[in-house]
């Protein structure tokens, strides 16, 4: 069964806050690494399925809007958004193929490594992304 256009715009949403918390991972959000991220939305995840959201504009740019929102308002709680992101991931686990699971690692991995320096608290939360999304519920 096809999961429905909220669904999808929800999944979006989520992997906005994923990508947040690795972004914030070292309690810094640089540029670099909402560049990282717009560069792969557009790339890579509006390239996914062909779903809209409420303003006719493909739903994968919920993604930015996400991530984007979280930093302007300054939200802070890297951990809180990753078990966000991991409930939702439990909830809706066919959502989660091989090859989303292998585009979502990819995506943060470019976030961690937008920065000169990959930072030790980035590439342990994408090690354990990468675990989590191979665990099945």
């Amino acid at each position: 069964m096809k999961p429905s256009q909220q669904t999808m715009i929800s999944f979006y949403e989520n992997l906005g806050k994923l990508f947040y918390a690795i972004a914030a991972a070292d309690n810094i959000v640089e540029e670099s690494e909402f560049n990282a991220l717009k560069e792969v939305v557009k790339s890579k995840w509006t390239k996914v399925d062909a779903v809209d959201d409420d303003f006719h504009s493909d739903a994968a740019y919920q993604i930015e809007t996400v991530f984007d929102w979280m930093n302007n308002e300054g939200f802070s709680d890297s951990k809180t958004c990753y078990n966000e992101f991991l409930d939702f991931k439990n909830e809706h686990p066919s959502l989660f193929t091989k090859e989303i699971n292998s585009l979502i690692i990819k995506t943060a991995g470019k976030i961690a490594a937008s920065v000169a320096n990959i930072n030790k608290s980035e590439l342990m939360l994408v090690a354990k992304l990468s675990l989590d999304l191979k665990k099945i519920v």
